[in-house]
């Protein structure tokens, strides 16, 4: 999965289940001009999926006004997001999650991603994808871990600032902390500002 990264994403078309319920044709490609979160989980109605797919909604403002989509994709049918999307969360469910959930039931959009575990499920990665198309950053856990989404939120917030202001991010960096040329002077300079 990691040789993906600097390529152009795979691009697909699949049914997913829309913010408002509804069944529609996604296509990545017509995301170009923003940036995209899209991320991978093993099932609908299991254990750990849940939780982060919560966790991108109850912040998905902020990756709205980064500029940025978020997009699950599983394994599972529209039907089945559907139906877990209306189950109330005491009872199971998610809820009414305000981002799209594409469904995967042939699996060719996990196996075009190199995320397909045992032609079964796919991990738990994560694309972090830019305005052009190409990958910029990927993670994968393994199906018990679940992801980090401050830190998804981190490197969308690395991507646009080494993108608007041509420095880098180095170890840790938040918005608004000190970046450094990609120079060895820059770094020096970095380094020993920060000793």
């Amino acid at each position: 999965m990691s040789y993906m990264v600097t390529k152009e994403a795979p691009d697909f078309a699949a049914q997913a289940v829309m913010p408002n319920n509804s069944f529609e044709e996604l296509k990545l490609s017509s995301y170009r001009g923003k940036y995209v979160i899209l991320f991978f989980y093993p099932l609908d109605f299991t254990f750990v999926c849940p939780s982060e797919i919560i966790a991108f909604d109850k912040v998905l403002d902020k990756f709205k006004a980064k500029g940025a989509e978020v997009i699950g994709v599983s394994v599972d049918s529209h039907f089945t997001h559907w139906a877990w999307k209306n189950t109330p969360r005491n009872k199971g469910g998610i809820g009414q999650i305000n981002y799209p959930l594409v469904a995967d039931l042939n699996k060719n959009i996990s196996r075009d991603y190199g995320v397909l575990i045992d032609e079964s499920v796919a991990l738990r990665c994560l694309f972090l994808i830019d305005k052009e198309g190409i990958i910029r950053h990927a993670v994968v856990n393994d199906l018990g871990l679940g992801r980090n989404v401050d830190e998804a939120l981190r490197m969308l917030d690395a991507l646009k600032f080494t993108e608007e202001h041509g420095e880098v991010c180095p170890a840790n960096w938040k918005e608004g902390d000190e970046a450094m040329k990609p120079t060895a002077e820059g770094v020096a300079e970095y380094l020993a500002s920060h000793a």
